[in-house]
């Protein structure tokens, strides 16, 4: 039976770390402290180390500090809870990282389904060179590009007229 709870754990903690991950991308690294780190994430570069990838080296320490009580303690829920984190971390690398910013050796662009709109849905993110404005802070659950699309062109749309001086 802890098999069976092990890996429901495993899986709820992996599908919670979008959550976190969601949080942690809107509050954090697009807010006051975080985007130092996150700022060069969201400017033209060569696709080479970033300063953002930071966020990748504290999360991996998460994961392994996570196994390291587990492995000391003989717990198995923190071990179940350090693999979801660390099978989330992996999947990110290879949605965020790889795919959808070709930060791998090879080029493979998706003509349609999910993982076609997860590539739109961060494109549009990215639609805002900014802090603040940008939207679609997941990273491995995407919301609808047309959505987003709609978004960011009425926010666009209230710019203008919020800066003309009222009479």
């Amino acid at each position: 039976m802890t098999g069976l709870w092990f890996t429901l754990l495993t899986l709820a903690v992996f599908f919670a770390m979008e959550g976190v991950a969601w949080w942690t991308h809107r509050h954090i690294m697009h807010g006051p402290l975080g985007w130092g780190w996150h700022r060069d994430h969201h400017e033209p570069h060569d696709k080479t180390f970033e300063v953002n990838d930071l966020y990748g080296v504290v999360g991996a320490v998460v994961g392994t500090g996570l196994f390291i009580v587990a492995w000391l303690t003989g717990l198995w829920w923190i071990r179940a809870i350090a693999l979801g984190v660390t099978l989330y971390g992996i999947v990110y690398a290879f949605v965020h990282d790889g795919l959808v910013h070709q930060r791998w050796p090879f080029h493979w662009m998706p003509k349609n389904g999910y993982a076609r709109r997860l590539v739109q849905a961060h494109k549009l993110h990215h639609a805002v060179q900014t802090r603040d404005g940008a939207v679609s802070f997941g990273f491995v659950f995407a919301p609808d590009p047309h959505r987003l699309n709609a978004i960011l062109k009425a926010r666009r749309n209230e710019r203008p007229s919020a800066d003309i001086p009222s009479a």
